[in-house]
């Protein structure tokens, strides 16, 4: 067997994943062994402007664009992201081989000030760069303030606490990969903060044509597979861009699929969901349909990108 490179950004929480797709491959791959795979960190042009809004530098794709490069110019043979970093779209040369069993799709909260839902409805300064758990945040209470605060987990503890802020939200799927566990104050269930789409889920990009993508149809969880699928379409029928509001959950139960949605209009005011369950097989129907109905609800007050 020849060496495999993984490819994937440089950030202890990167580091994680990659070690945990690793250990997948070589318990699930009997012919490949731990000198059989080599990893590349590579920085994104997200992790150069770390001290920016992600609306103000551009696009969805800014923890991916230049690991999908490296794919494609063959400088490594797998990468591996945090599937909501990714674009709906694939680049056409490359495909996602295998969806990891997902984590915990939930957002936390890191403070030591708030410890529950009720401790959000005085007036709070909350530390967010996401447009989508802003408006959530002020869903539950208007008068919530958010500062925009971007960065590796550690990096927005240190900012919490010289910026004097009650909290910071983050998705409790990397907290508690870093084993931050102890960090967390409270968990938001997804009826309070909807995750955004394929949070929690781990993927492995390869190329189109490459025969890896046979080492790692052993790896891929099916029923993660299919919400994926369901979520991802619903983004991508609604369109939208980094600076777009929207949540999406998918779950199965005895092979139902049910995809709970909500989208908030172009200037946050106001919020539409819709939800749809169907047979898992039917997970792309199911996403293109709750991506139309929202479109529908929302009419003239959210723009399709």
């Amino acid at each position: 067997m020849t060496k495999i490179t993984i490819g994937a950004r440089g950030s202890k929480l990167s580091l994680a994943y990659v070690a945990k797709v690793k250990e997948l491959l070589i318990k699930n791959n009997s012919e490949l062994k731990e000198e059989n795979i080599d990893f590349k960190a590579i920085k994104t042009t997200g992790d150069l402007y770390s001290g920016k809004k992600i609306s103000d530098i551009g696009g969805k794709n800014l923890f991916c664009k230049e690991i999908e490069e490296c794919l494609i110019k063959k400088k490594i043979d797998l990468a591996v992201h945090s599937l909501k970093d990714m674009e709906s779209v694939e680049n056409q040369k490359l495909i996602i081989g295998a969806y990891i069993r997902r984590n915990d799709f939930r957002d936390v909260l890191i403070s030591e000030r708030i410890k529950s839902i009720d401790d959000l409805k005085a007036e709070v300064k909350i530390g967010s760069s996401s447009r989508r758990r802003e408006l959530q945040l002020k869903k539950i209470n208007n008068k919530i303030s958010i500062m925009n605060i971007r960065g590796n987990v550690d990096t927005r503890i240190n900012k919490m606490n010289k910026s004097n802020l009650d909290g910071i939200i983050l998705a409790a799927a990397g907290v508690k990969s870093l084993k931050l566990e102890n960090k967390i104050s409270f968990t938001f269930e997804s009826e309070h903060i909807l995750p955004a789409v394929g949070q929690g889920i781990i993927a492995v990009q390869c190329r189109k044509e490459d025969k890896i993508k046979f080492l790692l149809k052993k790896i891929n969880d099916t029923e993660t597979n299919f919400c994926a699928i369901a979520e991802r379409k619903m983004l991508q029928t609604i369109g939208g861009d980094c600076d777009t509001a929207v949540g999406g959950l998918a779950e199965i139960k005895n092979n139902n699929l049910r995809l709970k949605a909500q989208l908030f209009s172009d200037n946050g005011d106001e919020c539409f969901e819709h939800e749809l369950t169907g047979k898992d097989h039917n997970a792309s129907l199911i996403g293109k349909s709750v991506g139309e109905k929202l479109l529908k609800l929302a009419g003239e007050k959210f723009k399709k990108k």
